[in-house]
C-alpha cells in the first residue's frame, strides 16, 4: 500500500531551479506633471488631471539577475521607455553578449583606415541633404517629428493636444478610448419604450454626476443612439440646452462647456434618444417573442448613454413601458412597471431588463425571493433550476458570511440567448439549455444546470458587489466565479460529482496555455476587440487553477476562504486589482506569506511551468522551465510542490523508493517530466497495481506525457509504453483522457487521409479499449461518473463504426421514432442520434424531430447528431439553416460548424463556409467574441499541412480590421504548425509502431513496451 505525502509548501530547492529569480531595481523616473525642477514651469501650460498619463509601476524599467536573458513584451516596453527617458538599456541577449564578459561592451577597433575620394565626396552630400532637412523642419510652424508623426510640439511651443473630428464637424473633446476621470456618474433614472413590432425603442436617461475634477468637459458612452435633445443644469440650477458631440471611432459622445465645472460640484445631463432594436445578441435586442439585454462587456452604451466601464459605479432607477400582454423585469423589484432604485452601486455591464411572456415559480430563501422564469409551455422544466439556485444561496451567504444583498434573485430563460448565462445582478440571464431540465432528465443533464446556475450564483458577489477596476483583470470575476462553480458543487451536490469536470476543463487550459500565442490571465487590453477576447479559457479556467493551487498551498484549517472573506467585506461595493486579492490573503496568513510574492508570476506571466525530476541515490533534483511547445524565451514561477510516492519521507528520498510523482490530485498548474528512469518506474508500478495512484493523478500522467511529446521531449513509443496499463483502468477521467488523446491524433490521419494508419490506430483503440465498451449497457444509469464513462466509450465505439455499438445505437433509434414515451437516456442521445443521421431517412426524420421538440437538453442532442452526417448536402441545408436562424437558432451556429468540422466530409466544408460567410458571421458574433473565437479554432484545428497553413493566414491577413488582429488567429495558425510539426516528427514512427502492434497475435501483458 502507498503512503501519500502531501507537502504544502515550496519545496526547498535552488533559486534558479523553482523560485522565480527576479531583482527589480526602479529607475529614477521623471514625471512631468509633477516635478517642475525638471523643466520650467513657463515650459507647458497646467494640465488637465484626466491629460496627464501616470506610467505604471508595471511598465518601469526592470534589471533582472544574472544568467537570465530573457525579455518579454512588457520588458520590450520598459526598453522603449528607458530609450525615452535617456537612459541607456542593454541588450541582454547572449547571442549579442561578447563572449569575455556578460557586463561589458566590445570596444570598437581602434584601426582605421584612410577614407577614398569618393567615400569622402559621399559623406560631403550626406550632410548637406542632413542640414536642409533640419532648416526646413525647423522652420515648420513647431512640429517636432516624432516615431509618432507629427503632434508634438517643439519645446518653444506650449503643448497641444490635436482632437479628432466629431460627427458634425466640431473637435471632439477627447482622444482616449478610456474615458477621462474628471466626472463620476452617482445615479441613473432610465425610461425605455421598445416597441416590438417596428422593432425600435424610445429612451430617456437622466445622470446625475459629481465633478472630481476641475474640467470643461463631460465624455461618456453613446454608440448607434440617435439623441434629439439634451439638457443640463448644476446642482439645483435651471437646465439649458445643451449639443452633444458623437465620435463614432470611440463610441464616446461629449458635452463641451465654456465655464469650467468646479470639485465638488453637482449635475445632471438628461438626454432624450431613439434607436434600433439590435439584430444581434448585444446590447437591447429582440427576436419574434421578447426584447431582452446582454452588456457584457460594453454594450450597455446601446441601450442607453452611460459611463460604460466597470470603474464607474451608479444606482440605477429602470422604468420600461409596455403592451398588457408582456412581462417586464430588470434588477430590482418591480412597482407599476417603475423598478424602484437598485440599493446597491453596480457597473453599468450589469444592468438588465427583459420584456416578455414569461411564467415564473418561487421560493423565499432566507429573505430573498428566488423566481424561475420561462415561456408558459416550459414552466415545468423550471423546478430543479429552482431547488439548485436556493441551495446555492445558502451555501454561499454562509461561505463568503456576507448575505446576499437585494431582495430578489431572478433566474430567466431566454429563448434567443448567445452567452451560456450572464450574471445580471438580481436578474440573472441564461439560455434555455442551461436552465431547464425535465422532471426525468439524468443527472449529467442536471449537473450542466446546477454548474451553470453555481457559477452565475457565484458573480453576484465575485463581480458584482467586488468588482474588477477593468478587463485586464476579468480573472478576478471569471476565474473566481468558475473556482467557486466547482467548490459548492462538490459541497452542495456531491453526487453530481464536479471533479471529473473540473479536471478535465484544467486540462484543456492547459493545451491552450502552452501556445506561446496564449496571454497572461492579468493582460493589458484596451480596444473593443481586446476586451472581448479576455472572455477565453485563461481567464475562466486557467484563474480558477491558480486558485485551487493556491488553497491546496495555504496551511491551516479554512485560511484561503478566511482570506475571501477579507477580500470581499474590504472591497464590498469597489473596484479591485490583483494585488487587492492577493494582499487580503496575506493580512489572514498564519503563520505570515508573502501571497503576493508566490502569485504574481502566475498572473503576469502566460504560460506554466514544466518541473523535472532527477534521482541520484537518495537526492532529488528538481528543475523548471516553461513549457511552451513553441520555443521561445523562457519564464520562472514560484511553484507550490506536492508529491506522493511509495513510502512516507522527506523530500530527501532513500533509494529504496521506487516511484515518485509529484503535483498530487493534480492541484497544482504544471506538468512534470519524470525522465526515462522515473517513467519506468511509474508505468512499472501503474502495471503492477492501477489503484497505487488516485484516479486524478493517473489521468494527470496521461496528459502530461502527450503534451511532453506533443513538444518533442519524449518519443511516441513512450506514449504507447504508458498506455499499457489502460487494459486495467476502469476510472472515468483516465479513460476519457486517454480516448480524447487518442482520437485527435485518429482524426488528423483522416484528414491527412492516412486511411492505413486509421486502421491500425482504430485496431489499437479497440484492442485496448474494446472491452471496457463491451461491457457499456444501453439501460438508465443513475451514477454520473459511469453516465460519462460509458458516453465516451461509446461515443469513440460508434465512431470507429464499432458493429455492435452502431446496431445497438440504430435500434434505440428505431424504438424512440416509434414511440417517443420511451425516452433515450440523456447521456446516449447524443451517441444514438449521431449513428441514425449517418442515413439520409433518418436524418431527414431525426430534422423534423428537432423542429417539434421542446426539450432543450434533447434538442440540443439531435443538433449535434444532425450536425456530424457525412452527406454533404445535408450538410450545406444544417450551416445555411444555422446561418439564416429560422429553423435553427443562429446561437447554435457556432455549435454546428465545431461539429460538422470533426467529420471527413465536413472539415473542408465548414472552413469554406467561414470564408464566404465571414462578413455575415462578424455580424451576427462580435469581432473577438467567445462565438468568433469558437468558429476559427474549430474549422482550423484539423488542419496540418503547409497548404492549409498558408491558405489559413492568407485568409486571415485579408480580412484587416475585421478580424486579421485577433489572438485567436495567432493561436489557430500556431495550432496548424504544431500539427504539422508532430506528423513530421512521428508519423513513420507511429506506422512503424502500430504495424508492429497489429501484426502481433495476442496483447502485450502491461508494463514497459520496447
Amino acid at each position: 500500500m502507498a503512503f501519500f505525502c502531501v507537502f504544502a509548501e515550496s519545496a526547498n530547492l535552488p533559486r534558479n531551479m523553482i523560485e522565480n529569480s527576479m531583482f527589480e531595481e526602479e529607475p529614477d523616473v521623471v514625471d512631468l506633471a509633477k516635478d517642475t525642477t525638471a523643466w520650467p514651469p513657463s515650459t507647458f501650460p497646467a494640465l488637465d488631471p484626466d491629460e496627464i498619463t501616470y506610467e505604471p509601476r508595471s511598465s518601469r524599467l526592470l534589471v533582472r539577475g544574472l544568467g537570465e536573458n530573457d525579455m518579454d513584451e512588457d520588458e520590450e516596453d520598459c526598453e522603449s521607455s528607458a530609450r525615452l527617458l535617456g537612459m541607456s538599456f542593454m541588450n541582454r541577449s547572449s547571442s549579442h553578449r561578447p563572449s569575455s564578459s556578460p557586463y561589458t561592451r566590445q570596444s570598437p577597433s581602434r584601426s582605421c583606415s584612410r577614407p577614398t575620394a569618393r567615400t569622402m565626396v559621399a559623406c560631403v552630400l550626406f550632410l548637406v541633404i542632413v542640414a536642409s532637412m533640419t532648416m526646413v523642419l525647423y522652420f515648420l510652424p513647431g512640429c517636432t517629428f516624432t516615431k509618432d508623426g507629427c503632434p508634438k510640439r517643439n519645446k518653444t511651443t506650449p503643448l497641444e493636444l490635436v482632437y479628432p473630428l466629431a460627427t458634425n464637424g466640431e473637435l471632439f473633446p477627447w482622444t482616449q478610448l478610456r474615458l477621462p476621470q474628471s466626472v463620476h456618474p452617482l445615479s441613473y433614472e432610465l425610461t425605455l419604450t421598445p416597441d416590438l413590432d417596428n422593432m425600435t425603442f424610445a429612451g430617456i436617461a437622466v445622470i446625475n454626476m459629481s465633478v472630481l475634477h476641475n474640467t470643461n468637459r463631460i465624455v461618456l458612452h453613446g454608440l448607434n443612439l440617435n439623441i434629439s435633445n439634451a439638457t443640463f443644469k448644476i446642482g439645483d440650477g435651471p437646465a439649458s440646452n445643451v449639443t452633444v458631440l458623437q465620435y463614432k471611432a470611440n463610441q464616446q459622445i461629449a458635452v463641451k462647456f465654456t465655464e469650467y465645472l468646479k470639485v465638488g460640484q453637482y449635475c445632471v445631463l438628461t438626454l432624450t434618444y431613439s434607436a434600433n432594436l439590435s439584430s444581434t445578441y448585444d446590447g437591447f435586442y429582440s427576436s419574434s417573442i421578447l426584447a431582452a439585454t446582454q452588456f457584457e462587456p460594453l454594450s450597455a452604451r446601446k441601450a442607453f448613454p452611460c459611463f460604460d466601464e466597470p470603474a464607474f459605479k451608479a444606482t440605477f432607477l429602470i422604468k420600461i413601458n409596455r403592451k398588457q400582454n408582456y412581462t417586464t423585469l430588470s434588477n430590482i423589484g418591480l412597482f407599476q412597471d417603475e423598478f424602484e432604485r437598485t440599493s446597491v452601486n453596480m457597473s453599468t455591464y450589469l444592468v438588465a431588463f427583459v420584456v416578455a411572456n414569461f411564467s415564473p415559480i418561487s421560493k423565499n430563501v432566507s429573505g430573498t425571493l428566488v423566481s424561475v422564469y420561462s415561456v408558459p409551455e416550459k414552466k415545468e422544466h423550471t423546478e430543479y433550476a429552482l431547488e439548485a439556485a436556493s441551495k446555492l444561496l445558502e451555501f454561499y451567504n454562509t461561505f463568503f458570511d456576507i448575505d446576499y444583498p437585494l431582495k430578489k434573485l431572478d433566474l430567466v430563460a431566454i429563448p434567443d440567448f448567445l452567452a451560456g448565462a450572464m450574471e445580471n445582478w438580481g436578474l440573472i440571464t441564461f439560455r434555455e439549455t442551461t436552465l431547464l431540465v425535465g422532471k426525468d432528465s439524468s443527472p449529467l443533464e442536471k449537473q450542466v444546470v446546477a454548474s451553470v446556475v453555481a457559477h452565475e450564483l457565484a458573480h453576484q458577489w465575485f463581480g458584482n458587489l467586488v468588482t474588477m477596476r477593468w478587463w485586464n483583470d476579468l480573472w478576478l470575476n471569471e476565474g473566481f466565479a468558475t473556482y467557486m462553480q466547482y467548490l459548492s458543487l462538490q459541497e452542495v451536490f456531491p453526487e453530481l460529482q464536479a471533479e471529473n469536470l473540473f479536471l478535465s476543463v484544467r486540462f484543456r487550459v492547459m493545451d491552450k496555455d502552452a501556445l506561446i500565442s496564449s496571454h497572461p490571465v492579468s493582460t493589458a487590453v484596451v480596444t473593443p476587440e481586446q476586451v472581448e477576447e479576455m472572455f477565453d479559457s485563461v481567464s475562466y479556467e486557467k484563474g480558477a487553477s491558480i486558485l485551487l493551487m493556491l488553497n491546496a498551498y495555504l496551511p491551516g484549517e479554512q485560511q484561503f476562504r478566511k482570506g475571501i472573506i477579507q477580500y470581499l467585506k474590504q472591497f464590498s461595493g469597489s473596484n479591485t486589482e490583483t494585488n487587492n486579492l492577493w494582499d487580503s490573503l496575506t493580512q489572514v496568513s498564519t503563520p505570515h506569506q508573502n501571497v503576493s510574492e508566490m502569485m504574481s508570476s502566475w498572473t503576469s506571466l502566460k504560460g506554466f511551468p514544466l518541473v523535472s525530476v532527477s534521482r541520484k541515490g537518495d537526492e532529488v533534483t528538481l528543475t523548471q522551465e516553461h513549457f511552451l511547445l513553441t520555443p521561445a524565451n523562457a519564464s520562472l514561477w514560484e511553484i507550490p510542490v506536492t508529491y506522493v510516492n511509495d513510502s512516507c519521507s522527506t523530500f530527501k528520498v532513500p533509494e529504496s523508493v521506487k516511484w515518485l510523482k509529484l503535483n498530487y490530485q493534480n492541484t497544482g498548474y504544471y506538468i512534470v517530466d519524470y525522465g526515462d528512469d522515473g517513467w519506468t518506474a511509474l508505468i512499472n508500478a501503474l502495471s503492477t497495481n492501477v489503484s497505487i495512484l488516485t484516479f486524478e493523478d493517473r489521468a494527470s500522467l496521461i496528459h502530461n506525457m502527450f503534451a511532453l511529446s506533443r513538444q518533442g521531449r519524449v518519443s511516441f513509443r513512450r506514449v504507447l509504453s504508458l498506455l499499457n496499463y489502460t487494459y486495467k483502468e476502469t476510472e472515468t477521467a483516465p479513460v476519457t483522457e486517454a480516448l480524447l488523446q487518442l482520437n485527435n491524433i485518429y482524426r488528423l490521419l483522416e484528414k491527412r487521409q492516412e486511411f492505413d494508419l486509421m486502421s491500425c490506430m482504430k485496431t489499437y483503440i479497440l484492442d485496448h479499449f474494446g472491452a471496457l465498451m463491451d461491457n457499456q449497457t444501453w439501460g438508465e444509469e443513475e451514477n454520473l461518473s459511469k453516465q460519462e464513462l460509458r458516453s465516451a466509450l461509446l461515443s469513440m465505439a460508434c465512431s470507429l463504426e464499432k458493429e455492435n455499438c452502431t446496431q445497438s445505437a440504430n435500434d434505440m433509434f428505431k424504438q424512440y421514432v416509434s414511440n417517443q414515451t420511451r425516452r433515450i437516456p440523456g447521456d446516449l442521445q447524443q451517441v444514438v442520434f449521431s449513428v441514425a443521421a449517418q442515413s439520409r431517412t433518418d436524418w431527414l426524420i431525426l430534422y423534423d424531430m428537432y423542429k417539434q421538440s421542446t426539450v432543450d437538453a434533447e434538442k440540443r442532442n439531435m443538433l449535434l447528431g444532425l450536425a456530424s452526417t457525412q452527406d454533404t448536402q445535408l450538410l450545406a441545408k444544417i450551416l445555411n439553416e444555422g446561418l439564416k436562424g429560422d429553423v435553427i437558432q443562429t446561437q447554435e451556429l457556432p455549435l454546428i460548424i465545431n461539429t460538422v468540422s470533426r467529420g471527413f466530409a465536413g472539415y473542408l466544408f465548414a472552413w469554406d463556409f467561414v470564408q464566404v460567410n465571414w462578413d455575415r458571421l462578424i455580424e451576427k458574433f462580435l469581432v473577438g467574441s467567445f462565438a468568433i473565437q469558437s468558429i476559427i479554432k474549430s474549422v482550423t484545428s484539423p488542419f496540418s499541412t503547409q497548404a492549409h497553413l498558408d491558405q489559413v493566414k492568407a485568409f486571415f491577413s485579408s480580412l484587416q480590421e475585421r478580424g486579421s488582429q485577433m489572438r485567436s488567429v495567432q493561436e489557430a495558425l500556431e495550432t496548424i504548425r504544431l500539427n504539422q510539426l508532430w506528423m513530421e516528427r512521428n508519423l513513420s514512427t507511429l506506422r512503424e509502431l502500430l504495424t508492429k502492434i497489429q501484426s502481433q497475435p495476442q496483447k502485450e501483458e502491461p508494463g514497459v513496451s520496447h
